[in-house]
């Protein structure tokens, strides 16, 4: 009966409120990350913030809400990638295997069908990054994945209002190749080595209190600088175990932060990587194949890391997993034994820390920002689908439009203006 009542009132709310900043959703499960499941519950969103969560039966509407009943649906946060390319992005040149100059934010096409097929998978947030063909490809950026039209209308700001992302590094295969990149493991190493303390110098020489014995300025240093000083994450490309184990040795002798990425062989580092109290953020992929150094990659990864005490997330690396089958990630994870609270987290509050975000997004709770994703099952059930997505209040993606449903369920040409495929099932070779 309370619940028939609250639906009664809710009506009223919604025939009062059209067009109004907040918005209730009610009759949800919802499952917020940070606290345990809410079976019939209530989000409130009141311009782009969460304004209330709770349980239907003891959580009021507020008055002039608009009020919409997702009752059967499942409401989880907005999904957190912390590696991706949507967006066509590029860093560094073949000039130099080290480049921390160039910045992805120069090269992002916002308008790709990549980002809007990002956020057809519930994906609102995203670090993207610059290849790993470098030991150092450039500076990433963290996006927004809002509706606009220019790199600037989805970048996510600091504080002091410069642009948020991190720096890019890697190490393997990858980026050993003709000189003037490096041939061996140990050259790479060496490499890195003597550009970070050229960072340390630089450092020393700018603090002098002698304006005239200050260095000139230097772009690459700077954000070398900047991450030897902790305002800059390294997302560093890793694979074999001896790779990791060489990251995070870097790590300790330069102090600056670093998240492990991809890392095929975690399983067999597991407690040096706990020890070093440095995050995860793996890749999951369902088939053989790839890279020798990733060959030993095992679902089982993100159990053998979390039950070693480390923080672990998942990521896309988009195109290597297409964005919109970033649960799916997940899933394969929880089938080879991690539970799916772990699972859930892994994909939202987990990377959300991994990029500073965490006071902002990863979960839903009163304050942070209204991204969020609406699904018609389990997270982690082959037949659940996004529904919508939300980001900072305003709904992004409505699997109910039928061009948005062409996004979520078309081939690569689905949502470009010179590739007008259907993607829907018709019977043309060229569109499988």
């Amino acid at each position: 009966m309370p619940h028939l009542f609250a639906l009664f009132a809710a009506t009223l709310v919604l025939q009062a409120g059209q067009g109004s900043e907040t918005v209730a959703l009610i009759g949800a499960r919802i499952l917020p990350v940070s606290g345990p499941p809410i079976e019939s519950g209530i989000l409130v969103v009141d311009r782009g913030v969460i304004a209330r969560v709770g349980p239907l039966d003891s959580t009021p509407i507020p008055a002039g809400a608009e009020v919409r009943d997702v009752s059967g649906r499942v409401i989880v946060p907005g999904l957190v990638d912390t590696h991706s390319h949507i967006g066509d992005p590029e860093g560094g040149d073949r000039s130099d295997p080290i480049q921390p100059s160039a910045r992805v934010l120069d090269s992002i096409d916002v308008l790709d069908p990549s980002v809007q097929r990002a956020r057809a998978g519930g994906v609102t947030t995203v670090n993207i990054m610059p290849g790993s063909g470098h030991l150092l490809s450039g500076q990433t950026i963290y996006l927004k994945l809002r509706q606009g039209h220019s790199i600037e209308a989805l970048a996510i700001r600091n504080p002091d209002g410069t642009v948020a992302g991190g720096i890019k590094m890697a190490n393997g295969t990858n980026s050993r190749r003709d000189p003037p990149f490096p041939g061996t493991r140990a050259k790479s190493a060496a490499l890195v080595r003597a550009k970070y303390v050229a960072a340390q110098e630089y450092a020393r020489k700018l603090a002098d209190p002698d304006p005239e014995k200050r260095p000139e300025r230097d772009l690459g240093l700077e954000a070398l600088v900047e991450a030897l000083q902790g305002k800059r994450v390294v997302h560093h490309h890793t694979h074999r175990h001896d790779d990791v184990l060489t990251v995070l040795r870097l790590s300790k002798e330069f102090g600056f932060r670093v998240v492990l990425h991809h890392v095929s062989d975690a399983w067999k580092v597991a407690d040096e990587i706990a020890r070093a109290k440095v995050p995860v953020s793996l890749i999951v992929i369902d088939s053989p194949g790839g890279k020798l150094e990733a060959r030993d990659m095992r679902w089982e990864n993100a159990k053998v890391l979390v039950d070693a005490g480390v923080e672990v997330a998942f990521h896309t690396d988009d195109g290597i997993t297409d964005s919109r089958l970033f649960l799916r990630s997940a899933a394969l994870a929880v089938r080879a034994g991690l539970t799916s609270e772990k699972a859930l987290e892994a994909l939202t509050l987990a990377p959300a820390r991994m990029i500073d975000l965490g006071n902002r997004v990863g979960s839903l709770d009163v304050g942070k920002d209204a991204d969020f994703v609406v699904l018609d099952g389990d997270p982690f059930s082959v037949y659940t689908h996004v529904q919508e997505t939300w980001v900072e209040g305003v709904k992004v993606f409505d699997r109910s439009d039928p061009k948005d449903r062409l996004i979520a369920v078309g081939g690569w040409g689905a949502g470009s203006p010179l590739a007008p495929r259907c993607c829907e099932g018709e019977d043309d070779e060229e569109d499988r």
